[in-house]
């Protein structure tokens, strides 16, 4: 039961990857909603944090990588955790607060790199509150791709499980 679980949630990340090479508004991306989803529905905690940083690598190889990866990709393992922690609570409540809260989160801390290593803003609060304001239009862009691909992966999954596609976990 658990297995098909789990391809049932490769498929759906999968899906998501995909929908990356597609045309999109810069930052529309299902990044955050994949990270979640792998840490409430793979029960291996290594697959949970691991297999959705390997699809993005992949993804990346493709799309091109950047100088950015490291902090992006902390970023990914960092909600695949709060995934795991949502595993034993997960309410569209909290799913929410985590999402929202997640979005903030990567805004802040990406956007603190790129000032502090980009060279395209003066190093002092002025060049931070500067390099925060320039990318308030790919937060807004972020923001509503995590509204959309969260619900979407999320819920697909939970339809799925209701309609008896997949197995639910307690059968498992």
């Amino acid at each position: 039961m658990t297995q098909s679980r789990n391809i049932v949630a490769v498929v759906l990340l999968a899906l998501a990857v995909l929908s990356r090479f597609l045309p999109h508004l810069p930052n529309f991306t299902p990044v955050l909603a994949i990270s979640l989803f792998g840490g409430v529905y793979f029960t291996n905690r290594w697959v949970a944090l691991l297999l959705p940083l390997g699809i993005m690598m992949i993804s990346d190889a493709v799309i091109g990588f950047h100088s950015l990866v490291p902090v992006v990709y902390g970023m990914f393992i960092l909600f695949a955790i709060a995934g795991r922690q949502l595993r034993e609570n997960l309410t569209v409540g909290r799913l929410a607060i985590t999402g929202l809260g997640g979005s903030v989160l990567f805004f802040l801390v990406t956007n603190f790199f790129v000032w502090l290593t980009s060279g395209m803003y003066s190093l002092d609060l002025g060049g931070l509150v500067t390099c925060y304001i320039a990318a308030i239009p790919f937060f807004q862009n972020s923001l509503l791709g995590d509204l959309v691909y969260i619900p979407l992966l999320f819920g697909s999954f939970y339809l799925m499980e209701r309609s008896g596609v997949v197995p639910s976990e307690q059968a498992a």
